[in-house]
């Protein structure tokens, strides 16, 4: 996840490459792992690190600053734009996806006890 290393935390490491998730079980493992990863930074931060300048290179995009606050902001929205792209895949394959939107997620992890 480049933006929690953008914002100070540690170096996302390697690319994920899609083959190295030949299951369903790979990706909800490495998931858990990515997530669990999220919430210690986020968890770690205090109000005052939202102000704070982060300078960043995206090779042929350009360099950039901005504060913490508008990089986690841009992570949230930027996560919308992969569950269209997850949905689109699926259904080229020919799954219905389901509710991909967020807020369904949180619910049925609540319902589920998670």
């Amino acid at each position: 996840m480049g933006w929690i290393a953008r914002c100070g935390g540690p170096a996302r490491g390697p690319m994920l490459k899609g083959d190295d998730f030949p299951t369903f079980a790979s990706v909800t493992d490495q998931w858990a792992i990515v997530e669990a990863y999220a919430r210690e930074f986020l968890g770690g931060l205090r109000d005052e690190d939202l102000g704070r300048i982060v300078e960043f290179d995206l090779g042929p995009v350009g360099a950039g600053a901005v504060p913490v606050g508008d990089m986690l902001e841009h992570a949230a929205n930027h996560g919308a734009h992969h569950r269209g792209q997850v949905a689109l895949l699926l259904r080229a394959l020919g799954h219905a996806p389901g509710n991909v939107d967020v807020l369904f997620y949180d619910i049925e992890k609540r319902a589920a006890g998670v």
